[in-house]
C-alpha cells in the first residue's frame, strides 16, 4: 500500500493555504467575507470580451490556439514594452517573459535560486502566497522591519550585510496584506543597497494600477535594473481567470527562469496572452482601470469610515492610497486567530494576520480586511459586526 514514505523530503515544508481553509466557511448563509483577495466580478470588462475575442481571431488566427514559445507571445511582449515604459521601466520585447499568473515566477525563482537553508529576506508582514511558493525549497526566512511607509531601508541593509539572502522579496505598492506603499526616496535607498551589495530584489507589483488618490511612485526596477526582478499581472486589471503574468529579470536569471518554466507548462496559454495583448494595444487598459478604481475607491472609504465609527480606540489601521486591503492591529494580548471563530458566529469573516509572517507566533493581534467584494452598505454592516465581536473578546 502506498504511504507518505514515498513523498519527497521537500513536502515537509509544504502545507495547505490558511486562507483557502478560511474561505471554506464562507458558504455559510449570511456570512459577509472581508477575507478574500479577489477582484469584484463587476470589475471584469465583460462588455469588451466578445470584441477582444473577435480581434484576436482576426489578427492572430490559429496562432492564438497553437503551442507557443516559453518566453511569451511576441505581440504581448511588444505591447508590454510601452506599458512598462509608462511606468518608467525600459525594456526590449525579448527581455519580457510571461508566466501563468505572477505566482508562477515566484515558484520558479525558488526552484532555480534556493537551496535548503539559504536565507530569503521578506517584509514583516508579507504576501502569504509568496511564502507558499518559496516554502518547498526550504529557505531560512529573515524578516525585515516595516513601518507606516513599508520596508525600512536600514533594516534591509542590516539583513543583507548579515545574512546575504539569495532574494529580497517586496511588494512596494499597495502591499498585500497591509496596503502600504514605499515612498520614492526609500525606493532609491533600496536600489542603492541592492546594487552596493550585489543583492537580487523581487519587486512584485500586482496592485500598482489600483490607485485611488495620491501620486504614482516609480518602481524600484527603474533605479536598479540589473538587480531587480519586476513582476506584474493582469489578474487585478483584466481578469484573474486568464492567468497571465509577466516579469522583467536580469539576463542569467531570465535564462534559468525560462528553463524552469519549460519543465512545468511549456508556455502560458497563447489565447490568454493574445487577449491580454489586445487589451493593451487597443487601449482598453487605459479605459478600464479608471472604472475599477471608481468602483473600489468608495468601498475603501466606506470601510475606513465604519472602522473609525465602530472599532475600539485600542485599534490602529492603515489608510492606503489604493490596492485591495486594510491592515488592522489590536492591543497586545489579542489573538485574532481565536477571534476568527467568534466573528464567523457573528456572520463576518477576515484573515488573521499571523499567517502573513514568516516567523511563527508573530502578528497575533493583527488582521487583514478586504473591501473589493462587497458593496458599501454591506461593508459597513460587516465592520459593525466585527467591531462588536472584538469588543466581546476584549
Amino acid at each position: 500500500m502506498l504511504s507518505d514514505k514515498m513523498l519527497a523530503e521537500r513536502t515537509a515544508y509544504m502545507g495547505t493555504s490558511a486562507i483557502r481553509e478560511i474561505l471554506k466557511v464562507l458558504s455559510r448563509p449570511g456570512v459577509v467575507s472581508l477575507a478574500g483577495g479577489m477582484p469584484a466580478p463587476e470589475a471584469f470588462p465583460m462588455e469588451h470580451l466578445e470584441g477582444l475575442f473577435q480581434r484576436v481571431l482576426k489578427k492572430h488566427g490559429t496562432n492564438a490556439m497553437q503551442y507557443g514559445t516559453t518566453e511569451g507571445f511576441r505581440p504581448l511582449q511588444e505591447a508590454l514594452v510601452d506599458y512598462l515604459g509608462g511606468l518608467g521601466v525600459e525594456a526590449k520585447p525579448e527581455e519580457i517573459n510571461t508566466t501563468t499568473g505572477s505566482q508562477g515566477v515566484l515558484d520558479s525563482l525558488g526552484k532555480i535560486l534556493i537551496t535548503p537553508g539559504d536565507a530569503l529576506a521578506v517584509e514583516a508582514p508579507t504576501y502569504l502566497g509568496a511564502l507558499q511558493a518559496f516554502n518547498p525549497y526550504g529557505p531560512k526566512y529573515v524578516q525585515m522591519e516595516t513601518d507606516g511607509d513599508g520596508l525600512i531601508p536600514e533594516s534591509m541593509e542590516e539583513v543583507v550585510k548579515k545574512h546575504h539572502p539569495k532574494l529580497v522579496y517586496l511588494i512596494p505598492t499597495f502591499q498585500n496584506p497591509t496596503g502600504r506603499t514605499i515612498p520614492l526616496e526609500r525606493r532609491k535607498e533600496i536600489a542603492r543597497i541592492a546594487m552596493e551589495n550585489d543583492t537580487l530584489v523581487v519587486e512584485d507589483d500586482p496592485y500598482g494600477q489600483l490607485r485611488y488618490h495620491g501620486d504614482f511612485v516609480t518602481p524600484i526596477k527603474a533605479f536598479a535594473p540589473d538587480h531587480v526582478i519586476y513582476c506584474g499581472s493582469f489578474s487585478k486589471v483584466f481578469a484573474p481567470g486568464l492567468r497571465v503574468g509577466f516579469y522583467l529579470a536580469p539576463g542569467i536569471v531570465q535564462d534559468w527562469l525560462v528553463l524552469a518554466k519549460q519543465g512545468v507548462d511549456l508556455h502560458t496559454s497563447s489565447l490568454s496572452q493574445a487577449l491580454a495583448a489586445e487589451f493593451l494595444v487597443e487601449g482598453f487598459m487605459e479605459k478600464h482601470v479608471p472604472r475599477i478604481t471608481g468602483l473600489y475607491a468608495p468601498k475603501m472609504k466606506a470601510m475606513l469610515t465604519a472602522m473609525r465609527e465602530f472599532f475600539p480606540d485600542s485599534f490602529t489601521w492603515t489608510e492606503p492610497e489604493g490596492g485591495m486591503f486594510i491592515w488592522a492591529e489590536g492591543p497586545a494580548g489579542l489573538d485574532t486567530t481565536a477571534l476568527y471563530g467568534r466573528a464567523i458566529e457573528n456572520k463576518v469573516a477576515f484573515v488573521p494576520g499571523r499567517y502573513f509572517y514568516a516567523e511563527a507566533r508573530t502578528g497575533l493581534a493583527t488582521m487583514r480586511l478586504n473591501f473589493t467584494m462587497a458593496d458599501e452598505e454591506t461593508l459597513r454592516l460587516a465592520i459593525e459586526r466585527l467591531a462588536a465581536t472584538i469588543r466581546e473578546a476584549l
